[in-house]
């Protein structure tokens, strides 16, 4: 990944009806398309977990997809963390459930 100074890494908790519904898959596809690297998965808990990086506008854009979702997801909440970016992440993918 370039060294941009700009680029942040966003950790995110989604509750509400994601899971079932392609979230993840969708996730993923806005990752790959605005070139963040990262991943998402389902939490044992009903959540959606995201951990992103790249630059804070493309970051952005994900965060507003996510609080959208796919068409048969019910988003109820997003909760966002923004840290400091470690380029340590590999390119956007699906992880296992945690």
């Amino acid at each position: 990944m370039e060294k941009i100074e700009n680029n942040e890494r966003l950790h995110a908790l989604v509750q509400g009806f994601v899971q079932g519904v392609g979230f993840r898959f969708f996730v993923y596809q806005t990752g790959v398309h605005l070139q963040l690297h990262g991943w998402v998965r389902n939490r044992i808990n009903g959540n959606v977990e995201i951990l992103a990086e790249g630059p804070k506008k493309k970051l952005d854009a994900l965060l507003k997809e996510v609080r959208k979702g796919p068409q048969m997801a019910q988003v109820a909440k997003v909760d966002v963390d923004w840290k400091e970016h470690q380029e340590d992440l590999p390119p956007f993918t699906i992880l296992q459930t945690k």
